[in-house]
């Protein structure tokens, strides 16, 4: 009976976060309020105040989910710059086809700007790449002149502003093919000329697995 309980709690609770991220997708941290995320979740306010005790709560929750992303990922046995590409165009795929990904990106970039700056989820970016690119330069995949705290710090701003210009410009439909671009661009500055066909810009196909339209 608490199994089953147990279980229909943590249902609930998806639901509240799928329909906050809906909210969110739409309306953005501040043009939400959580009668909206009732309303797209179909819970009660007591059921969202059971799990969340706020509408930041829920936010935080949401951007916290971005930090995993690179977990979700097919296991590496060598971990390293084709790990990053990937990891750029898994991101990709997930803002086309998932709320909660798009919602959260969102707070992100809402809580980074002015009105609530917020550097974490973009130093934990950096951190997730940079320990991906120093064993990929320690074996030679990188140039050793490079510094890969700033490289890291550079890939991150690039592909925030690359998906904020493919969603206004485009509902994010370039948004792979931006990516693309942005290492055809950067890999012969970045890899020793010998060492460059060993990566795809455009993504290993095995990261990008068929996602259902949340």
């Amino acid at each position: 009976m608490a199994r089953a309980r147990q279980g229909r709690a943590e249902i609930t609770r998806q639901a509240i976060l799928d329909g906050a991220a809906t909210a969110f997708d739409l309306g953005g941290f501040e043009g939400t309020s959580l009668s909206d995320v009732v309303k797209h979740a179909g819970v009660t306010k007591g059921a969202l105040y059971f799990h969340f005790p706020s509408k930041e709560a829920l936010a935080r929750t949401l951007m916290d989910e971005q930090f995993q992303v690179a977990e979700h990922l097919p296991a590496v046995e060598d971990p390293g710059l084709q790990t990053v590409i990937d990891l750029t165009h898994r991101m990709a795929h997930g803002l086309r086809t998932d709320v909660r990904i798009r919602a959260g990106i969102r707070l992100v970039i809402e809580f980074g700007s002015f009105t609530h700056p917020d550097p974490t989820p973009y130093d934990a970016w950096i951190d997730t790449c940079r320990s991906f690119l120093t064993p990929a330069q320690q074996r030679g995949d990188i140039h050793p002149s490079l510094d890969v705290q700033n490289l890291s710090t550079l890939l991150v701003g690039a592909f925030t502003g690359i998906q904020v210009t493919s969603h206004v410009r485009t509902r994010r439909e370039d948004l792979h093919t931006r990516v693309t671009d942005l290492w055809n661009f950067l890999l012969p500055t970045i890899v020793p000329p010998q060492r460059i066909t060993r990566f795809h810009p455009t993504g290993t196909p095995e990261t990008a697995p068929p996602a259902p339209i949340r």
